[in-house]
């Protein structure tokens, strides 16, 4: 009985860290909940009323300064306390873009100066809050700014840049390189008389532009330009306000506010829709988060130590589950949307979300725009105390509604595992990832003819063809040309160019929305670094020098981008339809997958179309259904009008390429 001493000591103290987290998470649950819609910084021309939440505190000051950074206070104010956690103050008088901070005090400590979470401009490095007229940041012509149209998601076709990567070549022919600015230009060319950024996008033939963060983030410092520092922004700071080295003048905020709105036109204008990057999953740090000023500990998760949890692997994570978290969360999308115009939002690790949350979201934004996309990454980084039934993962997809979700499957399937980066995958040779690319094919969805045995997810995922996105490379990991590469380390710049084609030919052809990385169709290269988040623009830039090097790889992409939105077979938007018009043959030879759009599937010109895709590097031979064929794309072109015509009985599909025919 030498331990029973410290076997009670060992119980005491489990008791006492049990009692000390029901203690702490009782306090969360206990906290006033807010249910006005007036958070925040509310101005006029008469007056300005200042209202936070900080429901612990025992005083809330304001500070109003001349300037976003230095100086001293103009004038400090004390808030009132209101109901359910409430502060607020009323100053009747013009203070049309000065700037402000708040201090809490909470146990006698004051917080550090912060601006409150529902700033909606700020000063440089966001530091300071600043009292906006949003009116007066309209661009001319904003309020007849029209959203392009949009009849099903599966219409959507991504492409995913970054601000600065898009513009900030030294040979991009774009004047505001790395700003909002450089995406409105028009008419900008390479070298080579190359169409670039804006006009190159719209050349391409995709539907929505999907913008890498660019929200007030923490790690770059606005106040030195030259300095040439670069992030993907997946550390935010100040939620509601755009990023100030994206603006040609960070220190006044105003200036970043309207050049993102005449982005946001200039994109309209030729045809693009403007989907934003978003993380609600945590936030740059605690300590100096605005979150953590207001309500310390309220914002985050917790282990069940007190620690805090961290599902992210960036150190914390968001509460969404919380009501004045999910509050915030919403309204704060739902902001963006109407202020600046957004016809969608991309979720970062929205696996750390709550699925109530994220559907209260959906609701809210389909409620203002039923076009309004939403889709996110449907797993986290880490491990998270929230019950992983209530999470918005993948596997959950079904429980989200109106919120599309990526499929690894198909990507992984494509060009081997993420985890993995010497396996091959399908358009490398590798057999074994058949059906999770056909799991792909048919959108994650239900289907009878993929044998999810072998899939990499053993049961579909997807309720509707549209809650897949459809890809095999993004802004994390290597470029999909990069990662071809270090896969095949042997092959020949022309064999590599197959599998590229192969993949995003793939892609194209395949059901649910899909997705591109920006620059893949000029084989983008991030000279072999993968987690490129920080790496200078040397790295990161689309060099536009490739376009006209590799033209034809360019024109192969567009070609397919085409051929998907001349025909609806490519898009169809329910799950019954694909069952009901998609069948796939029985090649028997491994590595090959063959399928029939049948019947003038959703309502398509062509009666029967065949794909045909061929993962080996030997040739194959295959064939054909019954009928006459007229074949419009393989390994090197992309041709509607016909390749080749007239073809019946078998078929030889050139190892490493995609072939698709049509007959009527």
């Amino acid at each position: 009985m030498k331990y029973a001493g410290l076997i009670i000591l060992i119980i005491a103290s489990m008791v006492s860290t049990s009692f000390k987290t029901i203690q702490q998470q009782t306090s969360f649950d206990d906290y006033p909940v807010y249910n006005g819609n007036d958070l925040g910084v509310s101005y006029t021309p008469v007056k300005t009323i200042f209202k936070v939440w900080a429901p612990k505190a025992t005083a809330v000051k304001l500070s109003l300064y001349a300037a976003g950074d230095g100086g001293n206070a103009i004038s400090t104010h004390d808030l009132l306390k209101g109901d359910n956690g409430t502060w607020a103050l009323t100053l009747k008088k013009n203070l049309k873009n000065k700037y402000y901070t708040f201090q809490v005090l909470q146990d006698d400590k004051w917080s550090l100066e912060r601006p409150d979470i529902y700033a909606k401009a700020v000063g440089v490095n966001g530091n300071r809050g600043m009292v906006v007229d949003m009116k007066s940041t309209n661009p001319i012509g904003w309020t007849m700014d029209k959203k392009p149209a949009l009849k099903n998601f599966t219409d959507i076709i991504l492409y995913e840049t970054h601000i600065r990567d898009i513009s900030i070549d030294p040979n991009s022919g774009i004047k505001n390189k790395g700003k909002f600015l450089g995406l409105t230009e028009s008419g900008t060319k390479s070298p080579d008389g190359e169409p670039t950024g804006l006009d190159h996008i719209k050349q391409l033939g995709v539907t929505h532009v999907h913008i890498l963060p660019s929200f007030d983030f923490n790690s770059v410092d606005e106040t030195k330009p030259q300095a040439n520092q670069y992030n993907w922004g997946y550390d935010p700071l100040n939620y509601n306000v755009p990023e100030g080295s994206y603006s040609t003048n960070p220190y006044d905020g105003n200036v970043r506010i309207k050049e993102f709105k005449q982005m946001v036109q200039a994109l309209h204008k030729k045809g693009l829709r403007v989907i934003l990057d978003v993380v609600y999953n945590h936030t740059a740090d605690i300590k100096g988060s605005n979150f953590t000023a207001f309500a310390p500990g309220y914002f985050y998760r917790h282990n069940a130590d007190g620690s805090y949890s961290n599902g992210t692997g960036c150190g914390n994570e968001v509460a969404s589950e919380r009501p004045m978290v999910n509050k915030f969360m919403l309204e704060s999308v739902v902001y963006w949307a109407k202020e600046y115009h957004l016809d969608g939002f991309r979720f970062d690790l929205m696996g750390v979300h709550d699925i109530e949350t994220m559907n209260k979201i959906s609701a809210a934004l389909h409620e203002i725009d039923p076009t309004i996309f939403i889709y996110g990454e449907g797993w986290t980084a880490g491990n998270t105390p929230l019950p992983e039934d209530l999470r918005s993962v993948k596997k959950n997809a079904a429980k989200l509604n109106g919120i599309a979700v990526f499929s690894d499957d198909i990507r992984d399937g494509l060009k081997g595992g993420w985890n993995n980066l010497k396996e091959k995958g399908f358009v490398s040779g590798n057999a074994n990832k058949t059906e999770s690319v056909k799991f792909g094919i048919v959108a994650s969805t239900s289907n009878e003819q993929v044998n999810y045995k072998l899939a990499s997810s053993k049961a579909p995922w997807a309720g509707h063809p549209y809650q897949a996105i459809t890809y095999v490379s993004c802004h994390d990991d290597n470029t999909l040309f990069d990662r071809l590469k270090i896969s095949n380390p042997t092959a020949t710049e022309d064999e590599l160019i197959k599998m590229d084609k192969l993949a995003n030919a793939t892609v194209l052809t395949s059901q649910g929305v899909t997705f591109l990385h920006s620059g893949a169709e000029l084989l983008r290269t991030k000279q072999g670094v993968a987690n490129s988040y920080k790496s200078p623009d040397a790295i990161n830039e689309i060099d536009w020098g490739r376009k006209a090097k590799y033209k034809d790889v360019f024109n192969y992409y567009k070609g397919l981008i085409d051929l998907r939105k001349n025909h609806p077979a490519f898009r169809m938007p329910a799950t019954q339809m694909i069952q009901s018009h998609l069948s796939f043959l029985n090649t028997e030879m491994p590595g090959l997958i063959a399928y029939q759009l049948n019947n003038n599937a959703n309502g398509d010109k062509w009666k029967n179309i065949m794909v045909i895709l061929n993962g080996n590097a030997e040739d194959k031979t295959i064939t054909l259904a019954s009928g006459i064929w007229t074949m419009v794309a393989d390994g090197q072109l992309v041709n509607e009008s016909g390749i080749k015509y007239n073809l019946s009985g078998t078929l030889n599909i050139p190892g490493t390429s995609a072939c698709v025919l049509y007959s009527n």
